[in-house]
């Protein structure tokens, strides 16, 4: 089989935001309490987060983190994660079923994202509360004046303002198992408000309104349209949500799941546009997709959880070869889409549906998805590339004209690196690899990434982390084996 890559330096699709390539972390199962913070474990530092999970988070080059939900968010009262420890309550949390201790709030977060070198996307509670709480939290968050929560902050031990410029307007407020769930007009009218006097307190803030769900919901497409006749001067991106799973065992349609998030980022655009024509605005509406990765393995395992455990193991999923490779797809795709996808967070981080796990008092380990994430996020930052692909195609159940190779190319910055991504679906052959680089003189390849060669259901665990990418050497002709994820580098 054989596949033609073609790039132009004239054919450009966008500057990549670096925030593309944003992670998540809930106040859900073991994301914080034994993932980022375990105060009892050896590598603990002073204040309780665990340094061999930051060494690992670091290693990604995390730009921003979402945080404290998802749908945590919805219930939450973020005065509880405030001041001394020793008064903070315990309370059922009905998201997931569980005890919230509230040892860790917005004061140690922030803390928590210095110490990685990252920023916080904050989210406020518009399930449960309103307006009036989420313009406190900015208050508290982000001013320096002598009033009354940044008066609070400064009591809680932090004199300088946190600076959380990146701001959340609920979550999936569109979702019946959504705490203070609400219909399109209604999200709409309180979205708006609340944006309006967020804005009020800090006006240096980007704010993100709820989109659907999900393509699936009843409502989509009626709900952006709704919301963004409301509050399209007062917000800046929509939020996409997307998750995916290989229920059926079929892993050539699985492979296919980029082809599900592409139409649906085209679709939310469209909408964007469309009403940006009818209020004959000059503003653009970008899109955050800030929640997407692969989700099923851990359905039924969590069904048998007990109600009201204090960080019980919940969507803990362990993640195999063919995982990988959809989220390497995932991660070309919204590459592609990079002219509007402004924002992107995997989610999650640690222990939960993540590419990073913690053993609790043991060790940390890497999931198979940890890696293509890893080589986008540190080599997939300047301007993506228009990527032509002539290849042959496949048709899957209700999916057509399947690429076996799917690709996409960044230009470094400085020009000096053209990296190149590309999956390699088909299940038996190779794909020999033309390169055609019109306008890109002197370009020659320099580094070759991969991760292949491993049966599609593989995994990684505690004790045997053994699927991982590897280097290989640069052939006078590449050729992709099947089923892999591969960077291909060019310098000049």
């Amino acid at each position: 089989m054989k596949a033609k890559i073609s790039l132009s330096k004239d054919k450009v699709i966008s500057k990549v935001d670096d925030r593309l390539y944003g992670s998540f972390i809930e106040h859900l199962g073991r994301a914080v309490y034994t993932g980022i913070y375990e105060p009892g474990h050896a590598s603990a530092d002073d204040m309780g987060f665990r340094k061999d999970v930051l060494d690992a988070i670091k290693e990604l080059h995390v730009p921003i983190v979402r945080y404290p939900g998802g749908n945590f968010v919805s219930g939450y009262n973020w005065e509880d994660g405030t001041g001394p420890k020793d008064k903070r309550p315990k309370k059922l949390e009905l998201a997931w079923s569980s005890i919230e201790t509230n040892e860790v709030g917005i004061d140690e977060f922030q803390e928590w994202a210095k110490r990685c070198g990252t920023e916080v996307m904050m989210a406020v509670n518009l399930g449960t509360r309103g307006p009036e709480e989420a313009r406190n939290l900015v208050e508290y968050c982000n001013l320096d004046t002598d009033t009354y929560y940044a008066n609070l902050r400064r009591q809680n031990g932090f004199e300088k303002p946190f600076g959380i410029k990146l701001w959340c307007l609920g979550n999936e407020m569109d979702g019946p198992w959504q705490i203070g769930a609400k219909k399109p007009m209604e999200y709409a009218r309180v979205a708006t408000e609340t944006a309006k006097m967020m804005k009020w307190v800090d006006p240096s803030i980007e704010l993100v309104a709820c989109g659907s769900s999900g393509p699936f919901m009843e409502s989509f497409g009626e709900w952006e349209r709704c919301v963004l006749r409301e509050a399209y001067e007062h917000v800046d991106y929509v939020s996409l949500h997307n998750y995916f799973g290989n229920q059926k065992d079929n892993t050539p349609y699985f492979l296919a799941s980029s082809l599900v998030m592409d139409k649906f980022i085209k679709e939310v655009v469209a909408i964007c546009d469309e009403i940006k024509e009818e209020k004959k605005s000059d503003k653009t509406i970008n899109l955050s997709f800030d929640e997407w990765n692969v989700w099923f393995h851990s359905n039924e395992q969590d069904k048998k959880q007990e109600r009201w455990q204090i960080a019980p193991p919940l969507l803990e999923d362990i993640y195999n070869v063919e995982d990988a490779l959809v989220v390497g797809t995932l991660l070309i795709t919204l590459l592609k889409n990079c002219d509007r996808v402004k924002i992107g967070c995997l989610a999650q981080l640690v222990n939960v549906i993540a590419p990073i796990m913690t053993e609790k008092d043991g060790c940390v380990w890497l999931q198979t998805i940890f890696y293509p994430f890893l080589h986008t996020s540190v080599n997939g930052r300047g301007t993506a590339l228009v990527t032509d692909v002539d290849c042959d195609k496949y048709d899957c159940e209700d999916l057509k004209s399947i690429p076996y190779v799917d690709s996409v190319a960044v230009l470094s910055e400085d020009e000096s690196t053209i990296t190149i991504f590309a999956v390699n679906r088909s299940m038996d052959s190779k794909s020999e690899l033309d390169i055609d680089l019109s306008g890109f003189d002197g370009y020659k390849a320099c580094k070759w990434v991969a991760l292949e060669g491993y049966d599609v259901k593989e995994t990684n665990s505690a004790t045997d982390s053994h699927v991982k990418t590897v280097e290989k050497a640069i052939p006078e002709t590449f050729a992709l084996e099947p089923l892999s994820w591969n960077m291909i580098q060019l310098k000049r």
